[in-house]
């Protein structure tokens, strides 16, 4: 007898809107502007569920729909359920009823009754005066998107920060802004603080024929915690559902807590510090540290605080500023002292899963921390971590789709662009890491990661002028920098000036003695100087040192003529040997113990 194929319950008509997320009809979902991998059967339960909506789902029904008459085991239905809760975590959406089967318990909408007529806003950071910090324009933005992107009922998709930051730090207006990112509406104007009060005048902006929708002055306490960002989130939902009432409405301000002297300074020093450690400035980011740490001590529930904490120091070991062992060591005792479930706490666990893979080279650790924050959505740090540990693992193309999937979202980043280039590049694709490096260039021509992975690229393709001109300019720009320093020496060596060239690296080596070094790109130098033994010795080092760059320089091109020595054979063979590991880990969770 012929089995019958999974029944597919069938693209919908129109998307679904509900709890924060969004269904197309394609398949694809969103959580605010964030995309949401979900596997084949889970979206066709997922699709199940919203087209009964409120209904309750049998595991039988659940079962043809996903596999039809095929053979499963018997608990593949819970467990695709429990993956795909999940994944729509920490949204509690979907509930069991007991002996009978699953409910959505979110209130869906077809897709044009709602998710259709929602514009597009940009929120770029607010001018600042009278005694505000430049930094504080920021902070209100940034914050304020996060409230109205993580909003169960969403008024506005708002696009990411870092696109909108980057645009506004060239010296773009509002509305060239708001062009380049496809933006309906722009939200704009300037934060003045006194002695008891925020004040923040907010300019709404249509973007396609440059009139002002509505201006307004917002007044509120200093003495109350994210109190510009989160009134204006209540502001602008307000106003974008013509005067009806929403959830930020609900959490009016008079119903929030009265914080502690202590809470209002350790949020103060959190918001400073978030804008000093995402300078790159080396002084600046220790500071920033210090803030941090000091803010975690006044606060400990302040998860934010603990959140920007663990990617600084992930941060600060990938360009050299802190050696991996003293940033593993941050990160533990960081994460451990939120063992309390806390919201927000997931966004620690791409940083732990990175210092796991690295330092520890527990790969079934690091995958265990990637998996169960699979559901955060884009921000800089969460995708850089995803996107590096993919690339650690020559997994090029997950590395290259996480990558174009946040570039469809966060098209601005210099970050996402250049790094997008080094990935081609890594993956071979020679021809197209080229034009993605020139095009990063040409985008952001004083970024620091067009710079470091363009000059990288530049080199060893026949531009080693202009590479060395990028790099040179970069490490004038950040003297500490390791990673530059070294990309100006590959430029150099490639370029013929191999006595400059050796001259970085003995001064590299000689720095090594006073502090940690990060000079795993150096071997791709020695390599060019024709000193392969040296360039050995360099990695061995990397790999003792659990530097963040050790495995992706083993998949380097440029590290080709090392092939074959036996020191760079037992060095590959480390990668595999954990994946081996991890697989045997996972066989035995999933095989019953009669038959290991």
């Amino acid at each position: 007898m012929e089995r019958s194929s999974p029944a597919s319950a069938g693209p919908p008509a129109s998307g679904y809107v509900f709890a924060g997320f969004r269904l197309e009809a394609d398949g694809t979902l969103y959580r605010g502007e964030t995309p949401v991998y979900l596997p084949p059967k889970e979206l066709a339960a997922l699709r199940l569920l919203l087209t009964h909506a409120g209904q309750v789902v049998s595991p039988l029904q659940l079962r043809q729909a996903l596999w039809g008459d095929m053979q499963a085991a018997a608990d593949s239905v819970s467990r695709c359920l429990s993956s795909l809760r999940a994944r729509l975590s920490p949204d509690e959406c979907i509930e069991t009823v007991y002996k009978r089967g699953y409910r959505l318990s979110a209130e869906a909408r077809s897709y044009g009754e709602s998710a259709g007529k929602m514009p597009r806003l940009v929120i770029l950071p607010f001018a600042t005066g009278f005694g505000a910090p430049e930094y504080l324009g920021f902070a209100v933005a940034e914050a304020a998107a996060a409230l109205l992107n993580g909003a169960h009922d969403a008024v506005a998709s708002v696009p990411a920060q870092d696109s909108v930051f980057a645009l506004a730090r060239r010296g773009l207006g509002a509305r060239p802004i708001g062009e380049a990112l496809g933006a309906d509406l722009v939200l704009t104007g300037t934060l003045r603080i006194s002695p008891a009060h925020y004040r923040l005048r907010a300019e709404m902006m249509r973007v396609a024929d440059g009139s002002q929708l509505w201006v307004e002055d917002l007044l509120v306490e200093r003495d109350r915690i994210a109190a510009p960002e989160t009134e204006l989130a209540r502001r602008v939902t307000l106003r974008l559902h013509d005067g009806s009432l929403s959830i930020f409405a609900v959490a009016a301000p008079a119903e929030q807590p009265e914080p502690s002297p202590q809470s209002r300074e350790a949020y103060d020093l959190y918001q400073r510090a978030h804008h000093e450690w995402q300078t790159l400035e080396r002084h600046q980011m220790q500071d920033g540290l210090q803030r941090l740490l000091r803010a975690i001590e006044l606060d400990p529930a302040l998860t934010a605080a603990r959140v920007d904490l663990v990617n600084l120091c992930v941060t600060e070991s990938i360009f050299g500023y802190m050696s991996p062992a003293a940033a593993a060591d941050l990160v533990r005792r960081v994460s451990a002292e939120a063992s309390v479930p806390v919201q927000g706490g997931e966004a620690l666990l791409p940083g732990l899963g990175w210092i796991e893979f690295h330092v520890n080279r527990n790969l079934p650790a690091a995958l265990w921390a990637f998996s169960l924050s699979a559901h955060l959505p884009h921000n800089p740090w969460i995708t850089r971590a995803r996107t590096m540990f993919a690339l650690s693992r020559r997994r090029f193309g997950e590395a290259l789709d996480t990558l174009r999937a946040a570039i469809r979202l966060d098209p601005c980043s210099p970050w996402l662009q250049a790094r997008l280039g080094w990935a081609l590049y890594l993956a071979g694709e020679t021809a197209a890491s080229i034009r993605q490096a020139e095009q990063a260039l040409a985008m952001f021509p004083e970024h620091e990661g067009s710079s470091i992975y363009g000059a990288s690229i530049l080199a060893c393709n026949g531009q080693a002028a202009r590479a060395e001109e990028l790099a040179r300019k970069l490490v004038r720009r950040f003297p500490y920098v390791d990673v530059a320093t070294a990309v100006h020496a590959y430029a150099l060596a490639c370029a013929g000036r191999t006595d400059e060239a050796r001259a970085i690296l003995e001064r590299l080596d000689w720095l090594s003695r006073e502090r940690y070094v990060m000079n795993t790109l150096s071997p791709a130098v020695y390599v060019v100087l024709g000193d392969n033994d040296a360039a050995l010795a360099g990695l061995r080092t990397a790999g003792e040192a659990r530097c963040p760059w050790f495995f992706q320089a083993l998949a380097d091109p440029r590290l080709k003529a090392l092939h074959g020595r036996p020191e760079f054979a037992e060095m590959e063979a480390i990668l595999p040997a954990m994946e081996a590991a991890a697989e045997r880990d996972a066989w035995r969770e999933q095989t019953p113990p009669d038959f290991r």
